[in-house]
């Protein structure tokens, strides 16, 4: 007797959501530098090739580390249809949530220069551009869209005109005494407009990886957050069918990528087109493949640890820059150097279960750092 397709259940917020993000956060949180101490404690060679995945890479390719900024704002995008499109068939206006949409997305770019300590040191060369305004500004436009979009399909002609054009201005269009299509710090159209209309400091020196043309990539990656979020919002396609269908615009997004990468390079500092579509797919595997183990087998146990990160996303962000979380625990666990690399591997992991007690703490006291 064949198993009857699992049909699905209307679901306004997702457990493997939330698990997602803070799978995400995890590896910023402590989570890459255990996988390193770990690699030199043991001295695996396969702990030693993740270790290398714990590092940006210099130029172009793709490490894991790279795919978690894109893979945050893709979260963020899976998260609007659930938030905007249910208020949108209840009849809320739209003038409504864009202004909220507008709120948090402004709110997101002051955290970020807070972050940069812009208003510090009496605004001596500050950097204006961040994570925090990449993805609040690439969560604003995406919510906007979303909202005054009509069709599901005016959305897609959104996502696949922003990325056909964003590598037509990369390829096309020249830069000055350089040429187009110079896909390098100096030659790229990114660091030429950052240069000549970014104030202040730019993080890469000649480019920004945050700058003024990203955010039109971060838009595109956050939007096929929202394509994601609307195929598990919905109601009219079993589980097995959502699953499916975001295996395939993953497998295929990546298939794309690669393709493109030929002779379009993936490049994460400046946000090619390849790139985006490689990070998203990834994005569409593995949210199919959390949605399919958390939210629709059931099995929400071995989730928890992450989904008490991903629920304070920001606040673990922000506490990492504020508050010294090395010294904390030298404090506690000091004395673990005397055991040498072992010392270390047991320094790390007290690291992040202290921050992680500190988010289960908040998270059974009901407090949520919200924007």
């Amino acid at each position: 007797m064949k198993n009857k397709p699992t049909q699905a259940v209307p679901r306004e917020r997702l457990f493997s959501l939330d698990a997602l993000r803070g799978f995400d956060m995890f590896w910023i949180t402590g989570g890459g530098y255990l996988v390193a101490v770990l690699a030199k404690y043991t001295g695996a060679g396969w702990l030693k090739v993740l270790a290398d995945q714990m590092e940006h890479v210099e130029w172009a390719g793709f490490h894991f580390e790279d795919l978690i900024f894109p893979l945050f704002m893709f979260i963020s995008g899976v998260a609007i249809p659930f938030a905007l499109i249910s208020k949108l068939e209840k009849k809320v206006p739209k003038a409504e949530l864009a202004k909220k949409a507008v709120k948090r997305g402004l709110t997101l770019v002051l955290l970020g220069m807070v972050y940069n300590g812009v208003f510090s040191d009496g605004f001596e060369n500050p950097r204006f551009a961040s994570v925090l305004s990449q993805i609040g500004l690439a969560y604003l436009f995406a919510s906007l869209i979303v909202i005054y979009s009509k069709t599901f399909k005016d959305r897609l002609y959104w996502l696949g005109g922003i990325l056909v054009g964003y590598g037509i201005v990369q390829l096309l269009i020249p830069v000055p005494g350089i040429g187009a299509g110079v896909l390098t710090p100096e030659g790229c159209i990114n660091g030429y407009i950052d240069r000549a209309i970014l104030p202040g400091r730019l993080h890469g020196g000649v480019f920004d990886p945050e700058g003024l043309l990203c955010i039109f990539s971060a838009i595109a990656i956050t939007l096929m957050g929202t394509v994601a979020g609307h195929f598990l919002r919905d109601k009219t396609t079993t589980d097995q069918q959502k699953v499916k269908t975001l295996l395939i615009i993953g497998a295929s997004t990546i298939v794309a990528a690669l393709l493109l990468s030929t002779f379009y390079p993936i490049i994460k500092k400046c946000w090619t087109t390849p790139f985006n579509l490689l990070a998203g797919g990834i994005g569409f595997i593995l949210m199919a493949t959390f949605y399919w183990i958390i939210d629709v087998k059931g099995w929400k146990k071995w989730s928890f640890f992450f989904r008490v990160i991903g629920m304070n996303s920001i606040f673990i962000y922000l506490l990492y820059d504020m508050v010294n979380v090395g010294s904390i625990t030298k404090y506690v666990l000091g004395w673990t150097v005397l055991w040498g690399d072992f010392g270390m591997v047991v320094n790390v992991v007290g690291s992040i279960m202290i921050v992680w007690s500190l988010l289960y703490y908040m998270y059974k006291k009901n407090i949520f750092l919200r924007v």
